[in-house]
């Protein structure tokens, strides 16, 4: 009779969890991890580990589920912390499962041993360990998997030396139904629901964690009780209102001078699942006034950082349900709607001519997967994102890495809809790799390439503050349909405006992986 292994009740344990699929990039340390690979489960290979953990995330994000990834030892984990970093500001419930030397080796410092591995991936994990015992390694991953999930959600590591998976143990498997969300208190509810009413000229700032929790229905229809005006946090990663809503009044600027103008014309602002606030740049206008807020957000961390404002800790969905029951519709006028640059002459192929042309091809249903860093202004401008339901997803770290893999795991996570990228040169050479994955999954993505042959981000901040002979920026040279072709999809460039519209019909109508190389002119707009 065949004894059961730790490698077998881990298995149980994730067919009870629903983690069957998972993202790997392989290495010794993780052989008796994958050996006679189950049936039931999916394995998705990457070819880099940082391109693996990215697509992981955008496929947690697009299913709404935690997802199991696979990595090396630390080799492999230290390729993947870039993108764990974005996880981590994704708040992604990713569970990542590195391999050891045997334990019989650590004391020798082994080649490819990981010295002090659960400290290695801090602070940009909820949790981490290596457990003390083989036998431990089943409670480990289901304490894993509920520290994961658990709001704020976030990435945990287990690492696990390799001859663990072979142990036999006795030990039952245990796991516990899912954790849910939790409602704020009543009584700083009542104290918000109090402003409000004195209030003349509310605002709601929406963050991603809205649309994380499932909770911009709910958001739409508080809005439209109370005739607020609504802003996008700065450097959301999804996307929380409607932006075609006649409610909606655009984007804040992570700089604090920038948040202050826009949010001054408002008696009482309050911030739903995001920072109060997050800034990039420093114009020496820390002292800005801002408005009375009150932040309602599932993160300790954001409400005991906040400068100023009242904290409500809750989960969204049921923080904004809760002041659905108590607040009336209000008489109050509704702030004017969003007035929008118009649309571009397509004289020149340009960032602005390609997302008003996108705006105007893209399904309905459609996920947009963002990493264009310099051109996300005109994004905002010219391709308003109306899908409620993950219809956006993009970097909160400002990591570059993310997009191309992104695209192919939100592909893969939501096979039913149309998954579009759009990367610029520059980000898309952190995650080419993923272009492989796409190919050998088979995954109807169509992503674009936005190329300016520079780092125009970087660019154009050095000279917004000045800078001269900035080293690094300059690209070019990149043939990106080639570098396609050569991993199994198809390709086309596009260096005309004429051809933009035929293009990305074109593209858009294929079943197969299909990269646009789009060559736009430079631009000198500021960032923010």
């Amino acid at each position: 009779m065949n004894k059961r292994t730790v490698l077998d009740a881990t298995r149980e344990l994730l067919r009870e969890l629903g983690l069957t699929t998972v993202f790997g990039n392989p290495g010794t340390t993780e052989v008796p991890f994958l050996t006679d690979w189950p049936d039931d489960f999916d394995y998705v290979l990457g070819l880099q580990e940082s391109a693996v953990v990215a697509m992981a995330d955008a496929y947690a994000q697009a299913t709404r589920r935690a997802v199991l990834v696979n990595l090396h030892s630390a080799g492999g984990v230290g390729h993947g912390l870039g993108s764990l970093f974005t996880a981590y500001r994704n708040r992604t419930p990713l569970i990542v499962v590195a391999g050891q030397q045997n334990r019989a080796l650590l004391p020798h410092d082994p080649f490819l041993g990981a010295t002090d591995a659960p400290e290695f991936p801090k602070p940009y994990v909820k949790w981490s360990i290596e457990p003390a015992t083989a036998e431990d390694v089943p409670a480990a991953l289901s304490r894993a998997y509920h520290v994961a999930t658990q709001a704020p959600s976030g990435p945990v590591f287990v690492s696990v030396p390799a001859d663990d998976w072979t142990v036999t143990t006795e030990r039952p498997v245990i796991s516990r139904p899912r954790i849910r969300g939790f409602a704020p208190d009543p009584e700083a509810i009542d104290e918000l629901v109090a402003a409000l009413e004195k209030s003349e000229r509310p605002a709601i700032v929406v963050g991603g964690a809205v649309d994380q929790d499932g909770a911009v229905v709910e958001t739409v229809a508080l809005a439209e009780r109370l005739n607020a005006a609504v802003w996008v946090a700065p450097m959301s990663f999804r996307c929380s209102f409607p932006e075609d809503h006649p409610l909606f009044q655009g984007f804040l600027d992570p700089e604090r001078g920038a948040v202050s103008d826009r949010l001054a014309q408002h008696d009482l602002v309050v911030v739903l699942g995001a920072p109060a606030f997050t800034y990039h740049v420093d114009r020496g206008r820390d002292d800005a006034q801002m408005p009375p807020l009150f932040i309602l957000s599932d993160d300790e961390q954001i409400l005991a950082r906040a400068f100023e404002g009242t904290g409500i800790r809750a989960t969204p969905k049921l923080g904004v349900r809760a002041l659905l029951n108590v607040v009336d519709q209000s008489s109050r006028p509704a702030p004017a709607p969003l007035q929008r640059p118009a649309k571009p002459s397509g004289d020149k192929l340009t960032a602005e001519f390609v997302y008003s042309t996108l705006a105007d091809l893209l399904p309905d249903n459609a996920i947009v997967v963002e990493e264009a860093p310099s051109h996300r202004g005109f994004l905002h401008d010219h391709l308003p994102i109306t899908q409620t339901d993950t219809g956006f997803l993009t970097i909160a770290s400002g990591a570059l890495g993310y997009g191309v893999p992104g695209t192919v795991g939100a592909a893969l996570g939501a096979p039913d809809r149309k998954v579009i990228g759009v990367i610029g040169d520059g980000s898309s050479m952190y995650g080419i790799q993923a272009l492989w994955t796409a190919a050998r999954q088979d995954v109807p993505v169509t992503i674009l390439i936005l190329d300016n042959s520079e780092y125009a981000a970087v660019r154009i901040l050095g000279d917004a503050i000045g800078g001269e002979k900035i080293p690094g920026t300059q690209l070019g040279g990149i043939d990106f349909a080639a570098l396609a072709a050569s991993m199994g999809c198809q390709a086309v460039t596009i260096t005309e405006p004429s051809g933009l519209v035929p293009g990305l019909t074109a593209a858009l109508g294929e079943k197969r992986p299909t990269l646009v190389h789009i060559r736009v002119a430079a631009s000198d707009r500021t960032i923010y």
